[in-house]
């Protein structure tokens, strides 16, 4: 069932408004839906309606609603991710799957090996609300304009893990044996480029006392990584 995203201020009587450009367009000429069609549609709230296509008209499409019940679609922790930029298609499948995985925001981070240092948000983020919508997210995630590990590592985090295998054995149990879960913690992921953090930053992090985690003896490429890293620690803490 195709899925949207709308205002609660669009909703009145049991039925639902959708006049926003962008939604009509892909509703009623993308979709090519009628009168009859169901669709899913979710508001700021987490609220999601089941609905029924009752009325299309030249500016506005209008939905019955059917039933309504507080989305499921979230992780019971806030997860966030700071990572160096890939190149090309491959930075494009980070952000989707970091979506698909209920990342809370992305955090693209300039480090010293960064492949890329252009800042792509917009783009970055479109491909994040498209996701959300392929995979009935809740909360769109937001990515950041592109900055630093130093300004990163300013804003409130309950717990940060850097994932580098390359400087450490320590498995993500190993660690969480020693460092117990606790339930609702802002959880920050950190992943470098494929070239790995430099001396510079290794120092940097060993200042501030972040653990570093492996992810096994295989190299991973770093959109990989991205992925094992964010499904380990969902598994660790919802599993």
């Amino acid at each position: 069932m195709p899925h949207f995203f709308i205002n609660s201020k669009n909703i009145k009587d049991n039925r639902i408004s959708i006049n926003d450009s962008e939604n009509y367009r892909h509703i009623a000429r993308s979709l090519r839906a009628r009168c009859g069609e169901k669709l899913l549609l979710i508001d700021e709230k987490q609220t999601q309606y089941e609905t029924i296509i009752s009325e299309i008209t030249s500016k506005e499409i209008i939905c019955d609603i059917q039933t309504n019940y507080r989305s499921k679609r979230d992780l019971e922790f806030d997860l966030y991710l700071a990572q160096s930029p890939l190149r090309s298609d491959a930075q494009l499948t980070v952000m989707e799957k970091a979506t698909e995985l209920g990342i809370r925001a992305v955090f693209p981070v300039a480090t010293d090996n960064c492949a890329l240092k252009i800042n792509k948000r917009e783009k970055w983020q479109k491909v994040m609300v498209e996701a959300s919508k392929q995979c009935e997210r809740a909360i769109i995630p937001t990515c950041h304009d592109l900055t630093t590990l130093e300004e990163v590592l300013t804003k409130d985090f309950d717990r940060i893990i850097l994932f580098a295998e390359r400087s450490t054995d320590q498995t993500l149990k190993q660690y969480l044996k020693n460092n117990p879960i606790i339930k609702g913690e802002k959880i920050l992921v950190i992943i470098g480029p494929e070239g790995g953090f430099s001396d510079r930053e290794f120092e940097y992090f060993k200042g501030k006392n972040i653990p570093h985690i492996t992810l096994g003896n295989l190299i991973l490429k770093a959109d990989t990584a991205v992925i094992t890293a964010l499904g380990d620690i969902i598994y660790e803490y919802q599993g």
